[in-house]
Parts: C-alpha cells; sequence; structure tokens
C-alpha cells in the first residue's frame, strides 16, 4: 500500500508541477521541454519527440485510456509489451488533436496503466496550454 501512495504521490506532483508551469504561459519550447522529459522519466524512454501538427502515417498511439492500438487494433501492451517502432502520445486542446508526443520506449518493463493515464495527462495539459497560448500546430 505505501508503494501505491508514493508512486500516486509522485504523478500528483507531475500533473501539477506541469499545470503550474502551463499557467505560468512561460514559452511553448519550455513547456514542451519539460513534458518531454516528465514522459520519458515517468514512462522509461530511450527518446521523446515533440511534432507540431503532424499526423503523418499511422504509427501506434497510446490512447486517452492508457491503452494501446497498432492501426485500429488494440495491443495488450500489459501482456506483450510496447509494440515496435515509435509510439504516438496525441496531444488535445478544447476536444480537438492538435499536436503529438513520439515515444521511443527503452527496455525494461511497460510502466502500468496509472503512469500510462498520467502521460496522457500530460500530453493533454501541453495541447491545452499551446491551444489557449495559439502555439498550437506551429513550428
Amino acid at each position: 500500500m505505501e508503494v501505491i501512495t508514493v508512486t500516486d504521490a509522485a504523478h500528483l506532483a507531475r500533473i501539477h508541477w506541469t499545470a503550474e508551469l502551463a499557467q505560468t504561459h512561460g514559452s511553448a519550447v519550455t513547456l514542451v521541454d519539460h513534458v518531454r522529459q516528465e514522459l520519458t522519466d515517468l514512462l522509461g524512454l530511450d527518446a521523446c519527440r515533440f511534432e507540431y501538427g503532424t499526423l503523418i502515417g499511422q504509427p501506434p498511439r497510446l490512447r486517452s485510456d492508457g491503452g494501446v492500438t497498432v492501426g485500429r487494433r488494440p495491443w495488450d501492451v500489459d501482456a506483450v509489451g510496447w509494440p515496435d517502432g515509435e509510439i504516438e502520445l496525441r496531444a488535445h486542446g478544447n476536444g480537438r488533436y492538435l499536436d503529438r508526443f513520439m515515444l521511443t520506449p527503452g527496455p525494461g518493463p511497460v510502466p502500468p496503466l496509472r503512469a500510462r493515464l498520467v502521460a496522457v495527462t500530460l500530453a493533454d495539459q501541453t495541447g491545452s496550454a499551446l491551444d489557449t497560448a495559439g502555439e498550437a500546430g506551429a513550428g
């Protein structure tokens, strides 16, 4: 139980700090860099990059429910691990797709659902902040 409490506190701190950064109206680059680092740490990634407004190809996608799809098919990430290649994590603002993070999983286990849901929240905080600032899709 203590591990879950500590993990939940760390997740909440990530969300809170990102929300605070987004509200201070710092630069888009600062916010995106912050979230890229948070995602890398949270999900144990080898790499994470951000694409403004790009929607090329159909890479595997980390969905808003923490699940993964490859093409239009569900991928049981908990049973078989991450799919090969980069994974798209879309950033939404005002209910619409704006930009995306491209995740390169590292070695090791797939993070638990809670961590994946925090990742989705961080991406959407980025999308909302960029949309509000009028910087979504700019780049």
